[in-house]
C-alpha cells in the first residue's frame, strides 16, 4: 500500500506594516540565517501563538482549579520550595 506524499499546508497571503527597524531586523536575522523573510515572520509568529495559547490554557486551569477548591495557603507552598 502506498502512502500519498505528505500534503503542504494551504498558504494565504497576509499584508501587514511595521517600522523599519523590525523590517531590518527580519531583513538581517533572514540573511544571517540564510532563510526566507517569510520563514522568519511565520517563525515568529507561531512562537508568538503557541507561547501565550500555552499561556491562556495554564491560566484557565488554574483558574478551574482554584474554583474546584483545589488550592494551597501560600506559607505551604513557600515551605514545600525550601524543602527541596
Amino acid at each position: 500500500m502506498k502512502t500519498s506524499p505528505k500534503r503542504k499546508a494551504e498558504r494565504n497571503q497576509l499584508s501587514l506594516k511595521i517600522d523599519a527597524d523590525t523590517k531590518q531586523r527580519i531583513e538581517l536575522l533572514a540573511s544571517a540565517t540564510q532563510r526566507t523573510k517569510t520563514f522568519v515572520i511565520e517563525e515568529a509568529i507561531n512562537q508568538y501563538l503557541s507561547l501565550n495559547e500555552w499561556q491562556i490554557e495554564s491560566i484557565q486551569r488554574g483558574l478551574a482549579d482554584s474554583r474546584a477548591g483545589n488550592t494551597i495557603a501560600h506559607e505551604d507552598l513557600m515551605k514545600e520550595w525550601e524543602d527541596d
